[in-house]
């Protein structure tokens, strides 16, 4: 945990700007920080700041005042964006943030593939950060962060199921990758039209809980042998369920079900998006390494993806995917 005040103190710099810049592209710096910050290198955090700031824009005009009786229809409309901050921030300071966080997510959960994944990824960071500590930037922060979320709200495609297979990797295994694979994420998520069943009945709340770190390793793993299909992209298959497996502990457990079932979707959707045509040999890259060292080599690196994908492989922990997060960094554009 940061005992520092810098990621207090980043997210009060951060909250000037809008969710997104140039029309769509998410704005990760409240991610990175985070990441920076849990994993010991908040000295780090304004100086990542200075750099990656030219690209952010001013924080979004007011479009038009959401409310509880209104909210339904105002979903996934991104000109509402402002709008929908708004009014987290307002029932943040009227009630627990857990409360408002276990009403809003099974409103939210079905529309996580909008923004790419990245409003998920967001609040996932940021409920990481309450967690550890509560606070007036930190509760800010999940308002922006479910605001950016229920304003790109987007469900996933219907899918006919196809034949998966009872481990997590297998089941990415037998994800068919799409036969078109141009486009933006709206635009080939609209082409995903078959995806393996995985885990459809977990017998208890633990149990999903388990499934769901078993996917998070898988993910991570598999970025070692196929994040060359698109180094960016496919770090969401990985840190879209990791997010998910974050907030469980802050939600009722009737949740959790249901949150596995649309972390899997979401894994498996980036999977078939972006799937390389071959994959390539595992090489242990970080034998010997011990994670902190691993991790130091990504926050050099700087890419925000890079680092959050650094951060997500640190929770899996094992040697595989400390590997996997260093041809990240080979693949990567560095940012520093």
């Amino acid at each position: 945990m940061d005992t520092t005040g810098i990621y207090d103190e980043a997210l009060t710099r951060l909250h000037s700007f809008g969710p997104e810049r140039l029309g769509r592209l998410t704005n990760h710096a409240p991610m990175a920080v985070e990441a920076l910050a849990a994993r010991g290198r908040a000295r780090a955090v304004h100086r990542w700041l200075d750099v990656y700031e030219a690209k952010l824009e001013d924080f979004p005009s007011a479009h038009a005042r959401v409310t509880d009786e209104n909210w339904a229809g105002a979903l996934g409309d991104p000109r509402r964006a402002a709008d929908w901050i708004a009014y987290f921030e307002r029932l943040l300071a009227e009630r627990p943030w857990r409360d408002v966080l276990a009403q809003w997510w099974p409103r939210l959960l079905p529309g996580m593939y909008g923004g790419s994944t990245h409003p998920v990824i967001r609040v996932g960071h940021t409920v990481r950060g309450l967690l550890a500590q509560e606070g007036a930037p930190r509760l800010t922060e999940l308002a922006h962060g479910l605001g950016y979320w229920a304003a790109r709200h987007h469900t996933a495609p219907e899918v006919v199921p196809v034949p998966g297979a009872v481990s997590a990797a297998g089941a990415l295994d037998a994800v068919p990758a799409l036969e078109v694979r141009d486009g933006g994420f709206p635009q080939r998520l609209a082409r995903v039209s078959r995806l393996p069943v995985w885990a459809p009945a977990p017998a208890t709340p633990q149990e999903a809980r388990e499934k769901l770190t078993e996917l998070v390793r898988a993910a991570v793993h598999r970025y070692a042998t196929h994040g060359h299909g698109e180094e960016t992209m496919l770090v969401h298959a990985s840190t879209a369920p990791n997010a998910v497996l974050r907030v469980l502990p802050a939600l009722p457990q009737a949740l959790w079900t249901p949150s596995l079932h649309a972390a899997w979707t979401a894994s498996a959707a980036v999977t078939a998006m972006y799937a390389p045509d071959a994959a390539v040999a595992h090489r242990p890259r970080a034998q010997g390494m011990a994670p902190e060292e691993v991790f130091e080599r990504a926050a050099a690196h700087g890419d925000e993806h890079v680092v959050k994908f650094a951060d997500t492989a640190l929770d899996v922990g094992d040697e595989h995917a400390l590997s996997s997060a260093l041809y990240a960094v080979e693949l990567g554009e560095p940012l520093l």
